[in-house]
């Protein structure tokens, strides 16, 4: 029993260890976009739900000898993925489909190993049934998400500040080896046991009975509305409420939490574990409703941290209805193989409509609405017999047959609100779109400062600057580039002659607008779209008198690529909504960056956020590169200028020295923290 547990538990951890690893090396070479995550969990799921099909496939058609024969070879092949690095000729070219491109990296450079891990959890177990048929199986499924859950909340606090991305790869490296052995040992004992008959082999008080065609769609069903709850509500919170760091990890803990309680069955609990319809259903209705008012009340009246606490309360409530429902419909140990394999094939549609259909369907996010409407329906579907059975409470009928009403009148509720809250999406908007990198919004509106409509570009929460519509205010430099900000002094610097400029992160192209006749702008944006918009819908690069030349594709691959360019000042201002670029603030970017620069010239990095506090980060790195750093914060009291932050990096000691910086605020160390580079950075350490 400890070698099936050792194994199970070991192969859960690497399971969830190797994606924060294996995504953070190819993060930089995608922009450091959050769309890079989902799909590499796109990926993860489908990959899990190959290795599901597989371990119901061996169980049921090989016999045990046959079993372990096949695994130990395809388990000794695997070991030549290791160590798990991918290689730099993965890195896009400025034109590639990232999406695509992505999935084949991923392929080459974790395939096997993460397809072996994957079947790990339902052939031990089939193995186990085998060989313990008066063990409680099902209690393995919650030891393997236990192990997921450790796995995740080491791997920020423990891990990553730790030991160097190399490292940490030859780490898990090594422990996969472990694993290799432990799995090839559970499959020959499992295979060394005699053939115990089926029914033999069932749970005590499990019906050995076959599972019906509606069982099977259940269970897809209650799989995939958890995979889509998850999903929806993590991209809600990191890209509508909060872009902190971390607050992604929160959503999949407590979506594992859920499994773990549910298929804890062990001390007398029910076949659900913690998990009962009484309190279950009421909870998450009343959870929906809540989720759904903030929705069309515009996130605009609870503060942040009680917005977080409420949609994942959600979460957790709906993920164990939808667990809690599955763990009480699994079936006999004969069957469990076909019963993940249905649970992997539910989770990967959630995944797959998340991060691959949705995307290419909807102009904005309505995942949440949908599968609140969906989470509701179903529960209200399920609530229907409870009524008839008394939920337990055969005294109460009359009351606990109004349940499936109410649920039918809550489940409307939401429906009508996320309806309020699309609407509201799309009021003023005049341009909406979505990509791979995100979603974007056009919105015009009246100024209430002075009156007059402007236009602003919105990325999540995340407002990428504004343009006057006037036609003879557009060209006056608004929103993040007033006078008083540092971009725009340490532009002023140079004034006096021809200016070459640099810009990673075009936005509207605000910065521009401080462009004379003879200066020359070079742009790096990303997102294609983002550069067809600034162009389409505003107008600060069509009216400047400036030479702008504008190359689509990560700022940092493509200045690698570029001849020096001589520039006088590189604005470094690719912040997205929910990502923190990190591979643009390391030594390594930094050194890039300097072979662009012009003797004296300086480098600007917009450190604005109210979650991450960037500054001491960039003076540790200026500093180990010999280069020194100065913080200018700007607050106007116009409401048409915003409040900044900007870092300014330099060797040039006159610009240090100069009066437009005499009020430079002093950076105030972080202690622990050190310069980061590609293979090592934390940012657990500048979190607010």
């Amino acid at each position: 029993m400890v070698l099936f547990a050792a194994t199970v538990f070991t192969s859960a951890f690497l399971l969830f260890l190797v994606q924060p690893i294996i995504a953070k090396q190819i993060l930089p070479w995608f922009g450091g976009n959050a769309s890079v995550w989902t799909v590499c969990m796109v990926f993860f799921q489908l990959v899990l739900l190959g290795g599901y099909a597989y371990a119901d496939a061996v169980v049921r058609k090989l016999a045990p000898r046959n079993q372990a024969i096949l695994h130990t070879v395809l388990i000794a092949a695997s070991l030549a993925f290791l160590p798990i690095l991918a290689s730099e000729s993965w890195k896009p070219a400025p034109d590639t489909e990232p999406t695509a491109r992505i999935l084949l990296l991923l392929v080459t450079t974790i395939g096997l190993p993460y397809f072996l891990l994957s079947t790990t959890g339902p052939l031990v177990q089939a193995w186990f049934a085998r060989s313990f048929p008066s063990g409680t199986v099902y209690r393995l499924f919650a030891l393997s998400n236990l192990a997921s859950l450790v796995a995740l909340i080491a791997y920020p606090p423990l891990v990553e500040p730790a030991i160097t991305l190399q490292a940490q790869s030859y780490a898990w490296s090594a422990i996969y080896v472990l694993f290799a052995v432990l799995c090839a040992a559970s499959a020959w004992m499992a295979a060394a046991k005699p053939n115990v008959a089926p029914a033999a082999a069932a749970e005590a008080g499990t019906e050995n009975t076959a599972p019906k065609t509606s069982d099977y769609l259940l269970w897809l069903t209650l799989s995939a509305l958890g995979s889509l709850m998850l999903l929806a509500v993590t991209s809600h919170i990191t890209q509508n409420v909060a872009s902190v760091p971390f607050v992604w990890i929160l959503p999949l803990v407590l979506y594992l939490l859920s499994f773990i309680l549910v298929f804890d069955v062990g001390g007398g609990r029910s076949k659900s574990g913690w998990y009962a319809r009484i309190w279950g259903l009421p909870l998450l209705f009343g959870l929906l409703a809540a989720m759904a008012w903030y929705l069309s009340q515009n996130l605009g009246v609870m503060k942040i941290r009680w917005l977080i606490a409420l949609y994942c309360a959600g979460l957790f409530v709906a993920c164990m209805f939808c667990h809690g429902e599955l763990a009480a419909m699994r079936p006999s140990p004969r069957y469990l193989t076909r019963f993940y394999l249905m649970i992997s094939i539910g989770g990967a549609a959630g995944g797959l409509f998340v991060g691959l259909v949705a995307p290419r369907i909807f102009n904005i996010h309505v995942e949440l609405p949908l599968s609140m409407i969906l989470c509701g329906a179903l529960a209200a579907l399920l609530a229907w017999p409870t009524a008839q059975t008394g939920w337990g409470i055969s005294s109460r009928k009359k009351i606990l047959f109004a349940a499936p009403v109410a649920a039918l009148a809550v489940t409307a509720f939401v429906a009508w609100n996320t309806w309020e809250y699309v609407d509201y999406i799309r009021t003023n908007a005049v341009v909406m779109t979505r990509n791979f990198y995100g979603t974007l919004r056009v919105k015009e509106y009246e100024r209430s400062s002075d009156g007059l409509a402007s236009r602003a570009l919105v990325h999540g929460v995340i407002n990428h600057g504004w343009q006057y519509v006037d036609p003879a205010k557009r060209r006056e430099p608004i929103s993040y580039f007033g006078p008083g900000a540092g971009i725009a002094k340490a532009l002023d610097f140079y004034s006096g002659r021809p200016r070459r400029v640099g810009i990673i992160g075009l936005g509207v192209g605000s910065f521009t607008a401080w462009g004379k006749a003879g200066d020359a702008f070079r742009i790096y944006e990303l997102d294609p779209d983002v550069v067809r918009i600034a162009r389409e819908q505003f107008w600060y690069l069509s009216e400047s008198p400036s030479k702008i030349d504008v190359v689509v594709g990560d700022g940092r691959l493509n200045m690698e690529r570029d001849p020096p360019q001589n520039f006088d000042l590189i604005s470094i201002d690719a912040f997205s909504s929910g990502s923190i670029p990190i591979h643009l603030l390391t030594r390594e970017a930094l050194r890039a960056y300097r072979r662009h620069l012009a003797p004296g010239g300086v480098i600007v990095y917009n450190v604005t956020n109210r979650f991450v506090n960037l500054a001491p980060q960039l003076k540790l790195v200026a500093e180990a590169e010999g280069m020194k750093a100065i913080l200018m914060n700007d607050d106007p009291s116009d409401e048409k200028y915003s409040g900044t932050a900007y870092v300014l990096v330099t060797d040039n000691d006159k610009l240090i020295a100069d009066e437009r910086f005499a009020d430079a605020d002093d950076i105030d160390p972080i202690p622990g923290l050190t310069a980061w580079t590609d293979s090592f950075n934390n940012l657990f350490k500048v979190v607010r």
